[in-house]
């Protein structure tokens, strides 16, 4: 232990990071069972803040829950690694080992947070991102008291072949986190030094890697796809390394890190590597812990327990894979190590989301061979399932055709069931790719156009994919078939179907080009277009102005066809 490195709380402390009422909460990670009455408001004004209002409420019904930040949850269960001096090794017979985040040397910037996630899950004012103590917590120069930062032990499957342990090579579980709501979330910095998990790096994710993810994780909320949420970015002075396209070319970046959010960070790895090692009573440890924490739909002590288990997380994980599709979005490294075991999109690095329709589009430079493009990716989910239990494949493929069917017939506004619906939907997917239309206004264009202007092939400028897609000799004969499908819609009109699809296909997700623009700008510390895309990504299915003048609807401009991403970061 580094008690030295502990934050208090007292005198002044981290009092500023939180809500008015919420400080005498945090002494139950003293050791205190329940927080003082007096924590609370007796009776909260007018101008109270929402927590105020809320622990009011809560007082009323059925008095205040008890809350804190702190690891405990995670501690308690499982042996934890007996060494806790921080060096690369090999690791048995543990979740996770204790070690401390690396601080910056450098001067550190604040470049964003997510209000939504400050004020919403961590129950934190947004004045609070002005304190220091703040900034010296998301940036790992400060660990709250009550809370031990740990690094998760897991292995996995890299592009199919088992590689071994792997684990938090250079993120820091800061803590385990109860709101208001009753929900948990665990907390954890990226980019925060090494651990024993490092192997060869040095434990520092780059500002270009974190902009990126910062912004497609709050992306993805907003689109409603399951996801790690971002409550932060900041970005320090200090010189990391990277050889960005492994061609040999390495260049001098700046340190940054994302404190990101999730339910739990267990992945399919975090299983394999127990099985792998024959350590099987951990294993059953660490699963009934699973199940208990995060699948109470499955009774204690049911003997099918395990096996409902696997089942949920296939037909869960389908449901991702298919809402990724239907967005256009390719993960870029689905490797098991990658694969959250609550079926929510983890780790972003080499993403990508489609522009011209191909369903061999690949985003990450580093798959030679193509294993990760985005028309593999329910193929390599079942991969990775049945490398958690063999006998899962007929479980996944049914479901999977459906979930796929069922989304894309929201996305073109279609009611009902009818037997040409399949075909219908690969028809327009083999114009998609002949004429290399975007896939995104594609969708959205279709839901904005009316009917009338449909049937007439009268096709507005401003609705430059359409006309993409409009150069297919086919093109005429898909919207005779589409129209037909669209009559059959019972008691519905055209502007209740418009309403309908704009409600499910966006007008804005994170392109790579719109990702590089950003990060050209804060390597100058203008953090303008990051803030910006965070707003417009927040809305993604309401037209902006903002968006409209930054051009975010428009075509890719022309310097973005040579962008390329990697796993570097």
């Amino acid at each position: 232990m580094r008690p030295s490195r502990r934050a208090s709380v007292e005198g002044g402390g981290l009092s500023g990071l939180l809500l008015p009422g919420v400080l005498g909460c945090l002494v139950w990670v003293c050791g205190a069972r329940s927080p003082p009455d007096a924590a609370c408001p007796a009776v909260p004004g007018r101008n109270a803040s929402r927590l105020e209002r809320s622990c009011g409420r809560e007082r009323a019904a059925a008095g205040i829950g008890v809350w804190g930040l702190g690891t405990g949850s995670l501690l308690d269960p499982f042996p934890i690694d007996p060494i806790q001096e921080n060096y690369v090794r090999n690791v048995r017979n543990c979740i996770f080992s204790i070690v401390y985040p690396t601080p910056f040397k450098s001067r550190v910037l604040l470049v964003a947070v997510s209000e939504e996630v400050i004020e919403d899950i961590l129950d934190l004012h947004i004045s609070v991102k002005e304190t220091s103590d703040f900034l010296q917590f998301v940036s790992g120069e400060k660990v709250l008291h009550g809370s031990v930062p740990l690094a998760h032990r897991y292995g996995g499957h890299q592009f199919g072949s088992w590689a071994g342990q792997l684990g938090d090579g250079r993120a820091h579980l800061v803590g385990v986190y109860t709101n208001r709501r009753g929900e948990r979330w665990e907390l954890q910095l990226k980019g925060s030094g090494k651990t024993p998990y490092s192997r060869n790096g040095d434990g520092r994710a780059v500002l270009r890697s974190s902009v990126r993810e910062f912004l497609c994780s709050e992306a993805m909320h907003y689109l409603g796809i399951p996801t790690s949420r971002a409550a932060s970015l900041v970005v320090s002075d200090d010189d990391v390394w990277r050889d960005q396209f492994y061609n040999g070319n390495i260049k001098k970046e700046r340190g940054a890190i994302v404190l990101r959010l999730a339910k739990s960070w267990f992945r399919i790895g975090s299983l394999e590597i127990l099985a792998h090692s024959g350590e099987l009573d951990l294993l059953r440890r660490l699963l009934d812990f699973i199940i208990q924490e995060h699948f109470p739909s499955i009774a204690p002590n049911d003997s099918d327990g395990y096996l409902e288990f696997f089942s949920t997380v296939v037909s869960e994980t389908a449901g991702l894979i298919a809402l990724w599709m239907s967005v256009g979005f390719a993960h870029g490294v689905c490797n098991t190590d990658n694969f959250s075991l609550l079926s929510i999109t983890i780790d972003y690095g080499p993403f990508g989301f489609m522009d011209s329709y191909d369903p061999n589009f690949v985003p990450n430079t580093s798959d030679d061979e193509g294993r990760y493009k985005i028309g593999n990716q329910a193929n390599v989910g079942l991969f990775n399932l049945n490398k958690l239990l063999q006998a899962l494949k007929p479980l996944l493929d049914p479901r999977q055709k459906q979930l796929f069917t069922e989304l894309f017939k929201r996305k073109l506004g279609l009611l009902g069931a009818s037997e040409d619906d399949n075909y219908l939907i690969a028809f327009l997917f083999r114009l998609m790719e002949d004429t290399k239309a975007d896939f995104t206004m594609t969708f959205r264009q279709l839901s904005e156009i009316t009917a009338d202007q449909l049937r007439e092939l009268h096709i507005p400028e401003e609705f430059w994919a359409l006309w993409d897609l409009g150069k297919h000799g086919l093109f005429s004969e898909w919207v005779a078939m589409y129209l037909s499908r669209l009559d059959g819609n019972k008691d519905d009109s055209d502007v209740k179907r418009r309403r309908r699809m704009m409600a499910v296909n966006p007008r804005y997700v994170l392109r790579n080009w719109m990702a590089e623009s950003a990060v050209q700008k804060a390597n100058l510390d203008d953090f303008s277009e990051v803030q910006l895309l965070q707003q417009v990504l927040q809305r993604p299915f309401q037209k902006q102005q903002a968006a409209e003048k930054a051009g975010y609807a428009l075509r890719a401009p022309a310097w973005a066809r040579d962008l390329k991403v990697s796993c570097s970061s």
